[in-house]
């Protein structure tokens, strides 16, 4: 086993929700489904103002780099209009009136064994193009584009259920209540790049789920339990990585260029419920935890529910300071709570005044600390200096964009300097001056 550089050792506040089982989230009678929830092109819409939509019926779908999108519920399409999204925009929305009688679409139809056998990998990364899969871990990148890509190129299949991120543990208790779907879900990706090897890293952590999953797998199957120590940011994918394998991947690289690919746990269960029992992705567990939350829970909740809905099922002992989509190292703040919930939200956490570190006119002291902890061998305090500098060629030989946002540096900074939203704005100028520069 091989350790990454850097990293820090956050308290976990794994113990609000760890224990809870997966509850079904009763649906509101109101959804809202965006028709961007992957990286690529939004969405088209496919339905209309008073159109009946059922579960698994696909509303929106687009050409290029795309999955389409499904309704979680049967119902009569409200409206489609702009709504709040979680990335801080808005973008074109379906709106759908529940009728709550959970009317299937003739499209949702099992497979056998038998069945799922005869199918070419061509067939299954179509199904999984259909059923709108994407990285659920937060990336949602289109999951049957990475396969396609990974055929020929990859030899070491990743699944990611480190869970490293503090609060989070929905994908924990996935592989606590369902391993078989999951595992499952992974021998589909084998058969599709044509290996017959896999890895499922988890933290130490974790042993109920190792359990779990180590009690279901067949030795047949040629799927293994990585048992890797707890340490942020381990399930961050180049981390990740280099711990199961001990393979570097190079700056601006992708995994297939060391010759891997790396999946979440959702994600694999998604395939799973895909290809076994043809329902596409409208349902993800979610955690929705944090410090002024009263009763942390993990919910299994369809696309669309709003953050509002999920912060009554668990009520708040005081008005929350910040409301995260994610957890509390690189979750994003939100500025609306009717924002739904969309495939890349493993978790809402909801903290209370006393995770306030703000500082008025934060000042970088050189300390060097979050040199020390920066898992992509980076220099932030030059980076943050280039930043601000303007000058772009000077954030490209601090190497900005190499950045992974896991705000181990923001951590451990004693200045409480905002790191990582400044990065961010860093990244986006950049890519504003390539754009720029391509139109001349």
């Amino acid at each position: 086993m091989a350790f990454f550089f850097g990293g820090v050792h956050p308290k976990g506040n794994k113990e609000y929700a760890e224990h809870k089982a997966v509850q079904e989230f009763p649906e509101p009678d109101l959804l809202v489904i965006p028709m961007s929830q992957h990286i690529g092109a939004p969405c088209k819409p496919l339905v209309k103002k008073g159109d009946r939509v059922l579960v698994g019926q696909k509303i929106g779908d687009n050409q290029g780099l795309c999955v389409p999108v499904h309704a979680p519920v049967s119902g009569t399409v409200k409206s489609v209009e702009m709504k709040a999204h979680t990335s801080g925009t808005t973008v074109m929305s379906v709106v759908i009136q529940n009728d709550h009688l959970q009317e299937l679409s003739p499209e949702v139809q099992p497979r056998t064994q038998e069945a799922v056998d005869k199918l070419t990998p061509e067939e299954l990364m179509g199904i999984i193009r259909e059923a709108g899969i994407v990285g659920m871990g937060g990336a949602t990148f289109p999951t049957h584009v990475k396969l396609s890509s990974g055929i020929g190129k990859v030899d070491t299949i990743i699944v990611n259920a480190g869970e490293c991120e503090p609060y989070i543990t929905a994908d924990d208790r996935l592989c606590q209540e369902y391993p078989v779907q999951m595992l499952g879900g992974i021998q589909v990706i084998m058969k599709v790049l044509g290996l017959n090897k896999a890895y499922v890293g988890i933290e130490d952590n974790k042993p109920k789920a190792i359990q779990a999953l180590q009690d279901a797998i067949d030795p047949k199957t040629g799927i293994e339990v990585k048992v890797l120590p707890a340490m942020y940011p381990q399930g961050a994918e180049k981390q990740l990585i280099q711990a199961v394998t001990g393979r570097e991947v190079p700056s601006g690289g992708l995994p297939a260029a060391v010759g891997c690919a790396v999946f979440n746990a959702a994600t694999c269960k998604a395939i799973y419920d895909a290809v076994y029992e043809g329902m596409p992705l409208i349902k993800r567990i979610v955690t929705v935890t944090g410090d002024v939350v009263m009763d942390a829970k993990n919910l299994m909740v369809p696309i669309g529910v709003t953050f509002n809905d999920l912060m009554e099922a668990v009520g708040v002992s005081e008005n929350p300071y910040k409301v995260l989509s994610g957890g509390p190292m690189m979750g994003a703040a939100q500025y609306d709570l009717s924002v739904p919930t969309i495939k890349g939200v493993n978790a809402i956490t909801i903290l209370g005044h006393a995770n306030n570190f703000n500082v008025e006119d934060s000042r970088c002291i050189r300390c060097g600390k979050c040199v020390d902890v920066c898992p992509m061998h980076l220099m932030p305090v030059l980076m943050y200096k280039a930043l601000y500098s303007g000058d772009v060629e000077e954030m490209k030989s601090v190497h900005l964009m190499d950045c992974i946002e896991c705000g181990c540096c923001a951590y451990t900074c004693p200045a409480c300097v905002p790191l990582v939203l400044a990065f961010r704005s860093g990244k986006q100028i950049m890519r504003d001056a390539a754009a720029a520069a391509a139109k001349k």
